[in-house]
C-alpha cells in the first residue's frame, strides 16, 4: 500500500466519526487518493456531481486529517482524468481573517416568527454600527442561522460604509492566532503587536462561536482586553455563541458581564411555516423547482435546524439528478426512504422526536432535559435520550451532542457506553428504554 493510501485510511477513518453513514457509503467511500504532494494529498473522483458533494465537507475532511495525525495540511480534488483540480483546500496563512460568505444576505435570510427579533436586531446594527446595539450577543443551537446573520451583517456595513474597516473570525481562528503568536515566542514582542493590531484596529469585530472561549484562560485575558478597547472606542462587537453567556463554562465573570451589557438576541427553531420558506429560498438557490408539496413534506420530516433542511433537500435533488426526473412527491418520499402512507421509518427519525418522547414519557420540560442540571430526575432520561440517538437516528455523534445542547462527542460516546451498560444489568432501565423504543418506532 502506498504511503498516501495509508494516510487516506487514517482520515477516513476518523472522518467516519463526524458524517452521517449514507453520507460516507455514497460519497466518501467513492474517493480514491492517487498522489501525495508535500503536505497536500492528491484525491480523485469520478463526476463533477460528487466533487461538489465532497467539496463541501472540505472542513471535515481537513479537521479529519489534523484528528488522524497524518501531518497532512489540505488535499486537492480531481474528476475523472482532468489535469485541473476541481478543488482546493489550500489555505491562506492562519494570519489571514476568515473570509466573508458574499452568498449570506439579508435578502437571502429567510425571516420567520422564531428569528424575527434577531434579524431586526442585526439589521439595527448593520445600519448603524457602533450606535445602536454594542456588543450585539446572538445566541442559539446550531445550524439556526447564526452565522448567516453574521456575514449578513458584514456584507451590508461592507457595501453602505466601505470607508469601515469589519472582521470577521471564528473563536477558534482568535485562540490559534494568539497560540501561534506564543508559541513562536512573540507575544511580547513585534509579533505580539501584530495580534493585537489585528483584532483591535477594526470598526467592527465579529466573532463566531464564542463558546469556545470554555476554559481557555489565556484566550480570555486577551480577548477580555480586546473587547475593552473596542467597546471604549464605541466600536461594533458582534458575538454568537450556542447559548447565553452566563452558560457558556467557566468563562470569567468579567466576561459574562460585557457580553450581556449590549443586546441579547435568541434565535429559535423554525415554525413549519418558516420551514417551507427556507426549503423553498434554497432550492431558489440552487436553481431548483420544488412544489409547495414537496417542501412542506421536507420541511414536516426534518429536525428543527436549517442544516437538517438543506440536507435533506440535498438528497431529493441528488436522487431527482440520478434518475434524471423532476422533483415530485413520490421521488422525494422515495429519497428520504419513506413510505407514501407515511408510516414512520427509522430514516423519518429526528433528533426532536426522540427529545419529545424522552420528556412526555418522563414529564419533564425540553428545557430542563437539554439543560446542564445535574438533579437525578433529569440526569437519566437525558443520558436515555441521548442513547436512544444514537441507536434510533443515522446521525454523527457531533449532530447527536449539537441536538443534545452542545455536547461533545466524547461525552455523547461516554454516556451511550454507560446506558448499553446499564440495559444489562438494570431491569427498570431496560424496560425503560424498551419502552421508549416502541413509543418511538409507535410499534
Amino acid at each position: 500500500m502506498e504511503n498516501y493510501e495509508i494516510l487516506w485510511k487514517k482520515t477516513v477513518e476518523e472522518l467516519e466519526k463526524n458524517v452521517a453513514r449514507i453520507t460516507y457509503s455514497t460519497y466518501i467511500e467513492k474517493v480514491k487518493p492517487v498522489d501525495l504532494v508535500g503536505s497536500t494529498l492528491i484525491l480523485r473522483t469520478e463526476t463533477q456531481l460528487f466533487a461538489k458533494q465532497i467539496s463541501r465537507l472540505a472542513d471535515k475532511i481537513i479537521d479529519a486529517m489534523k484528528k488522524a495525525n497524518t501531518g497532512l495540511t489540505d488535499f486537492q480534488l480531481y474528476v475523472g482524468t482532468e489535469s485541473e483540480p476541481v478543488f482546493s483546500s489550500g489555505k491562506e496563512e492562519d494570519s489571514i481573517a476568515s473570509p466573508i460568505d458574499p452568498k449570506y444576505t439579508f435578502d437571502s435570510f429567510v425571516v420567520g416568527s422564531s428569528n424575527r427579533y434577531v434579524h431586526a436586531a442585526a439589521k439595527a446594527v448593520a445600519d448603524d454600527p457602533g450606535n445602536s446595539y454594542s456588543p450585539l450577543f446572538i445566541y442559539g443551537h446550531t445550524g439556526l442561522g447564526k452565522t448567516h446573520i453574521m456575514h449578513a451583517i458584514a456584507n451590508k456595513i461592507m457595501k453602505d460604509k466601505p470607508e469601515l474597516h469589519v472582521l470577521y473570525s471564528t473563536c477558534e481562528k482568535f485562540t490559534n492566532d494568539l497560540i501561534n503568536t506564543i508559541r513562536q515566542g512573540k507575544a511580547y514582542s513585534s509579533g505580539g503587536e501584530e495580534f493585537r493590531s489585528k483584532y483591535r484596529n477594526v470598526d467592527v469585530l465579529i466573532i463566531d462561536d464564542v463558546q469556545f472561549l470554555a476554559k481557555k484562560q489565556s484566550t480570555q485575558e486577551e480577548f477580555f482586553h480586546t473587547f475593552n478597547e473596542l467597546y471604549g472606542k464605541k466600536k461594533q462587537i458582534i458575538l454568537s455563541a450556542d447559548c447565553p453567556p452566563e452558560e457558556i463554562e467557566l468563562l470569567e465573570e468579567r466576561l459574562v458581564t460585557r457580553f450581556k451589557c449590549g443586546l441579547l438576541a435568541q434565535v429559535l427553531p423554525p415554525d413549519l411555516e418558516t420551514k417551507i420558506a427556507i426549503v423553498q429560498q434554497k432550492a431558489t438557490e440552487k436553481k431548483c423547482m420544488i412544489t409547495t408539496e414537496v417542501a412542506t413534506f421536507i420541511a414536516e420530516n426534518s429536525a428543527e435546524d436549517v442544516r437538517s433542511l438543506e440536507g435533506l433537500l440535498n438528497k431529493v435533488i441528488f436522487a431527482a439528478t440520478l434518475m434524471e426526473t423532476d422533483i415530485n412527491l413520490n421521488l422525494a418520499m422515495e429519497a428520504l426512504s419513506l413510505s407514501s402512507t407515511n408510516d414512520t421509518h427509522e430514516d423519518a427519525l429526528t433528533p426532536s422526536l426522540v427529545i419529545n418522547t424522552v420528556c412526555n414519557f418522563y414529564k419533564i420540560s425540553k428545557n430542563d432535559l437539554l439543560s446542564k442540571k445535574k438533579n437525578k430526575e433529569l440526569v437519566e432520561p437525558r443520558q436515555i435520550c441521548t442513547y436512544l440517538m444514537t441507536e434510533l437516528l443515522d446521525l454523527p455523534l457531533v449532530s447527536i451532542g449539537e441536538a443534545m445542547g452542545g455536547k461533545d462527542h466524547t461525552t455523547i460516546i461516554y454516556t451511550r457506553d454507560k446506558i448499553a451498560a446499564l440495559i444489562k444489568t438494570n431491569p427498570k432501565i431496560a424496560t425503560e428504554v424498551s419502552d421508549l423504543k416502541n413509543l418511538i418506532l409507535k410499534k
